[in-house]
């Protein structure tokens, strides 16, 4: 089930919403605060991550924290 965010015109506060389906996202939600339905879904930002290996050791003469080849500009 997805988490939307909506925005609330009456109060103009945000707040999330789970909805069950696309076609109750569309529905009008009432708002938490004011209890108004006077509200619309807003764009909302979404992260991204990817989990690092750490089975796979540098390679010889690279600490494992930079992202180039060669030797590590750190010393290490």
């Amino acid at each position: 089930m997805p988490i939307y965010e909506y925005t609330c015109a009456a109060c103009n506060k945000s707040f999330d919403h789970l909805a069950k389906s696309m076609a109750d996202a569309d529905a009008r939600v009432k708002c938490p605060s004011c209890g108004s339905v006077k509200t619309k879904r807003a764009m909302s930002v979404f992260a991204v991550s990817a989990q690092e290996s750490k089975s796979a050791a540098p390679g010889p003469g690279m600490c494992g924290r930079c992202c180039g080849d060669g030797p590590c500009p750190m010393g290490d």
